[in-house]
């Protein structure tokens, strides 16, 4: 993921270097423009009055060129107009081809040199004895210096922009996972900060409808279980003239109904306590032996500890018993623990129809059924819910598998104590 910050630090660094190369070459075009021919043409005439005439001996010519090179410092080759050398003085001169000479500054291999064109239509080339930096030089290096201290001085701005929105991003995807107490610190009185000021009112709001919906969930399923045991005591009243059929029909929608109450009373309080009341040693086997008994099942296996909610441990295990009694029909119904590279593996299978392939993963979504519970009418679509919730409040996972000669294999794995 590339830094929002890096961007915008990385192109305003960027305008800088492509600022500095324009200014420089900007500068060195307009100095060599600024060589006009007038100042040429000066230039021409007074050397050309400080040098012997063309016609006069190569000694002259040498002796004139020694005493120019002394006073200006400056290494002098005078050559004819076919290109010819006349005289040196200082360092041998560059390669000098007359057809492609022009008047005015060099820069070459040796450092810059000044070509200069006499009346007589002779050559005079000059070059510095010590190379000096040119003006061009110290321009490139003081807009460099200035690009430096602009990309030092926008680092902190905009590192600190960064930093913000991260701290920002960090809130809204604390929201996400079921946070709804985040924050963000209002820093600003820019659009990031107007943003984290709508985020937290946007947040406070979300934080507020859920509360008021667990409530109302809370007080309904409260007040439910008061007809509900109305019901309860009248059904247990009924003579011995009811129908024993309605009767006992009676009792399991009331003990479904009551367990219903009860899934839902727990869903809420797990959705209202982000990790475990309390967490105590836990012997697996032993919870899970217990559990099975009240089915006259057997619990097979190794005994491991848990670090957890017994309470919560205990509901899990009921939720897999009960829904493979559901759909285990007539087939027996497995229960086993395991210990498995530091973990605990409960395993509860059945022999029944089994669950769909493409179904495994949906039967843990809350109030999801499969077509024949769907059709029989039986269930809720939470035992399973809360199986994985559960599950995952003590770090582990739960899954639904194929068993090998039909069925369906629910396994919980759980970190070992």
């Amino acid at each position: 993921m590339q830094r929002l910050y890096l961007k915008f630090y990385l192109t305003i660094v960027a305008v800088l270097v492509v600022f500095v190369g324009a200014a420089a070459l900007l500068w060195r075009f307009a100095e060599e423009e600024a060589r006009t021919p007038q100042y040429l043409d000066v230039a021409a005439e007074l050397t050309g009055a400080l040098l012997p005439d063309s016609d006069a001996p190569p000694a002259d010519d040498q002796k004139a060129l020694e005493a120019l090179h002394r006073k200006l410092r400056f290494d002098l080759a005078l050559y004819r107009a076919d290109g010819t050398i006349v005289a040196v003085a200082g360092r041998p001169p560059p390669r000098f081809d007359p057809h492609r000479a022009r008047p005015g500054w060099r820069r070459g291999r040796d450092g810059p040199s000044f070509t200069l064109q006499l009346p007589d239509g002779r050559w005079l080339v000059a070059r510095q004895v010590r190379d000096r930096p040119s003006p061009t030089f110290w321009i490139a290096a003081f807009l460099a210096l200035v690009a430096a201290a602009v990309a030092v001085g926008a680092y902190p701005v905009v590192r600190g922009l960064g930093r913000r929105i991260e701290r920002l991003k960090a809130g809204v995807e604390k929201l996400g996972t079921g946070d709804l107490g985040a924050r963000v610190k209002v820093e600003g009185r820019d659009e990031i900060g107007a943003l984290a000021e709508s985020f937290n009112r946007s947040a406070a709001r979300i934080e507020g409808l859920v509360a008021a919906h667990r409530l109302l969930l809370a007080n309904c399923s409260h007040e439910l279980r008061t007809p509900l045991a109305r019901i309860g005591v009248a059904v247990s009243l009924l003579g011995e003239s009811a129908d024993p059929r309605t009767r006992e029909s009676l009792k399991r929608d009331v003990a479904e109904l009551d367990q219903l109450i009860d899934q839902i009373l727990l869903t809420s309080r797990l959705e209202a306590v982000p990790g475990l009341d309390r967490r105590e040693p836990v012997d697996l086997l032993a919870l899970a032996a217990e559990e099975a008994a009240h089915y006259d099942i057997e619990a097979e296996g190794t005994p491991v500890m848990v670090s957890g909610d017994r309470l919560l441990l205990r509901r899990l295990v009921r939720n897999l018993l009960e829904n493979a009694r559901r759909y285990a029909g007539d087939g027996p119904i497995e229960v086993s623990v395991t210990a498995t590279a530091g973990h605990a593996v409960l395993e509860v299978r059945d022999h029944g129809p089994g669950v769909p392939p493409d179904e495994r993963e949906r039967i843990f979504e809350p109030f999801y059924r499969l077509a024949a519970a769907r059709e029989s009418g039986r269930g809720s679509g939470l035992g399973l819910a809360l199986v994985r919730e559960i599950a995952r409040r003590h770090g582990g996972d739960a899954v639904c598998l194929a068993a090998e000669d039909g069925g369906s294999r629910f396994r919980i794995d759980l970190p070992a104590a």
